[in-house]
C-alpha cells in the first residue's frame, strides 16, 4: 500500500512539473505567499512642446484682457498728450535731451547752454495751447452727390458759445488730401461767423470732407493742440452721365419680354387650350369652348421674361489706353443703367470685383464712384462668362470694354452667353471715330463721346 501511493505521488509531481500551465499558475504562490503581483499601467506624460504650447495658450488667455485695458488706458491719457508734440517738436525734443547727456558725461558747457535754450523753447509753446475755446461748429454741404464738373459748395459756420470774448483763432477743414485753413477774427459772446467754400470735383472720387478741428500752436510750431468740433462728410463725385432719349437701348421689349418655349399656367402669352385639371385657377376657363366640347377647358400661356438688362463693365486697366478713356468706360455703363431704372426695368451690373448695387441710382452711382481700375488677370472673356452665370436670365447684355479687347475675345466673350440673349460691345476709345461693326451675333459699338451715346444706341436698334 505504501509503495503504491508513493508511486502515485510522485507520478502527479511529474505530471505538475511537465504542465506549463500549472507551473505558471503555481509560481505565485510559490513566490509571493499567496498575493498575485499586479503591475500598474504605464504613466502619461506630456511631451516639452505640447507643455510649452498649453502654458503659451495660457499666457494669452491671461494676458489678452490686460493688455487691452492697458492699449485703452494708453490711448485715452498719454495718446492725447504725445499727439500735441509736432514732427518738429519730437526732432528737437530729441536733440535737446542728447544735449543734456553729453553736456553732463562730458561737461560740456556749450550742449547744457543748447539744452537749456531748446528747454526754454518747450516752456513757452506750452502756455501758446493753453486755455479753452467754447464754439459752436456747424459744417454744411449743399449736396453730398455731386457729378463730376459740378460745384460743392458748402459751409462753416461758428459761433462763440462763452460768456467772453474769444481771441482770433484758427480752424482747418481737412478736404480729402488737402487742407483748407479759416481764420476766425475775434468772437464776441454769441456773434456767429460763416465762411464759404467750394470744393472742386474735376475726378470721380469719394472725398472724406472734415471733421473741423481748432488748432492752438506756438510760432515754431512745435507743439499743437488740436480740438475736433465736428465729423468727418463724405462727399461722392458720381461720373457723368448722359440722359438717353427713349428706351434704354431702343431694343428692349415690354411686358412681353423675349417668349420662351416654357408653358405656363398664367401669363400674358396665349399658347393654346387644354383639359382642366383639378388645382387650375378658373379664372383661366375658356367658357365658350366649354360650351361647345361639353368639358371643361382653360388656357394655357407661354412663359415671358421681363427685360434683364446686364451690364458688364471691364475695370481691367491694360484693356484700356489712358484714364480718360475707363473713365468713359465708367460713365457709359453708369447712364445705361440710370436709364434702365428709370424705366423700371430689372438690372444688374457687373464688373471683374462682382455686383453693384442696382437697386436705385443713387446706390448704382455710389458704387461706381467707388470703382477702382488697375491691371489683373481677369478679362473681359472671364467677366462674359462671370455674367452669364450670375445672370442667365437676361435679354440683353452690355459689354464695356476698352480699345485693347480684340475681336476674337468679343467673340468668345459673346459665345459665353447663353443662345437668345441679345449682346451689344461698346468700345470706349478717345481717338477713333465713331463706328458699327457686328462680329457674328455681336453688335460692336466704337464710343468716343459720351454725348453720342443715345445717338448710336439708336442706330444700333435700327
Amino acid at each position: 500500500m505504501a509503495t503504491s501511493t508513493e508511486t502515485a505521488e510522485k507520478g502527479a509531481a511529474r505530471r505538475r512539473v511537465s504542465d506549463p500551465t500549472s507551473r505558471r499558475a503555481s509560481s505565485p504562490r510559490r513566490s509571493g505567499g499567496g498575493r498575485q503581483k499586479r503591475t500598474s499601467p504605464p504613466s502619461s506624460r506630456l511631451h516639452p512642446r505640447s507643455l510649452t504650447r498649453e502654458v503659451w495658450q495660457l499666457a494669452q488667455a491671461a494676458g489678452t484682457p490686460v493688455a487691452q485695458r492697458a492699449a485703452a488706458l494708453v490711448k485715452r491719457y498719454c495718446a492725447p498728450v504725445v499727439g500735441i508734440v509736432s514732427p518738429l517738436g519730437w526732432i528737437i525734443g530729441g536733440t535737446v535731451a542728447a544735449l543734456w547727456v553729453l553736456g553732463a558725461v562730458f561737461d560740456w558747457r556749450e550742449a547744457l547752454i543748447a539744452a537749456l535754450m531748446g528747454t526754454f523753447l518747450f516752456i513757452l509753446a506750452i502756455g501758446f495751447i493753453l486755455g479753452r475755446s467754447s464754439y459752436a461748429v456747424e459744417l454744411d454741404l449743399t449736396r453730398t452727390r455731386v457729378a463730376v464738373g459740378d460745384r460743392a459748395v458748402g459751409s462753416v459756420a461758428v459761433s462763440n458759445t462763452s460768456s467772453k470774448a474769444l481771441l482770433p483763432a484758427s480752424l482747418e477743414l481737412p478736404v480729402g488730401a488737402a487742407t483748407a485753413i479759416f481764420h476766425l477774427p475775434r468772437l464776441k459772446p454769441n456773434q456767429l461767423h460763416e465762411d464759404l467754400f467750394t470744393i472742386p470735383t474735376q475726378r470721380r472720387a469719394v472725398i472724406v470732407v472734415g471733421p473741423v478741428r481748432s488748432v492752438r500752436a506756438d510760432p515754431l510750431s512745435l507743439l499743437r493742440r488740436q480740438v475736433f468740433w465736428t465729423e468727418p462728410t463724405d462727399l461722392y463725385v458720381h461720373p457723368r452721365t448722359v440722359a438717353l432719349v427713349g428706351s434704354a437701348a431702343g431694343f428692349i421689349k415690354d411686358l412681353e419680354g423675349l417668349p420662351t418655349k416654357d408653358l405656363s399656367s398664367a401669363d400674358v402669352s396665349f399658347h393654346a387650350l387644354r383639359d382642366y385639371v383639378p388645382g387650375d385657377d378658373r379664372r383661366h376657363i375658356h367658357w365658350k369652348t366649354t360650351a361647345r366640347t361639353g368639358q371643361l377647358m382653360v388656357r394655357q400661356f407661354e412663359e415671358t421674361r421681363r427685360s434683364h438688362l446686364a451690364v458688364a463693365l471691364s475695370t481691367n486697366t491694360q484693356e484700356y489706353d489712358s484714364d480718360a478713356e475707363f473713365e468713359l468706360g465708367v460713365s457709359v455703363a453708369g447712364s445705361i443703367g440710370l436709364q434702365a431704372i428709370r424705366e423700371q426695368r430689372n438690372l444688374s451690373v457687373l464688373t471683374q470685383d462682382g455686383p453693384l448695387r442696382s437697386e436705385t441710382g443713387r446706390n448704382l452711382l455710389d458704387d461706381m464712384t467707388r470703382i477702382e481700375g488697375r491691371s489683373r488677370r481677369l478679362t473681359a472673356v472671364d467677366l462674359a462668362r462671370t455674367t452669364a452665370d450670375t445672370v442667365p436670365n437676361a435679354s440683353v447684355v452690355f459689354f464695356v470694354v476698352g480699345p485693347h479687347v480684340t475681336p476674337s475675345q468679343l467673340r468668345s466673350a459673346a459665345a459665353s452667353i447663353p443662345p437668345g440673349i441679345r449682346c451689344i460691345a461698346i468700345r470706349c476709345v478717345t481717338d477713333q471715330q465713331q463706328a458699327r461693326a457686328t462680329i457674328g451675333d455681336l453688335t460692336v459699338l466704337t464710343l468716343n463721346d459720351l454725348s453720342d451715346l443715345g445717338l448710336i444706341l439708336r442706330k444700333a436698334a435700327a
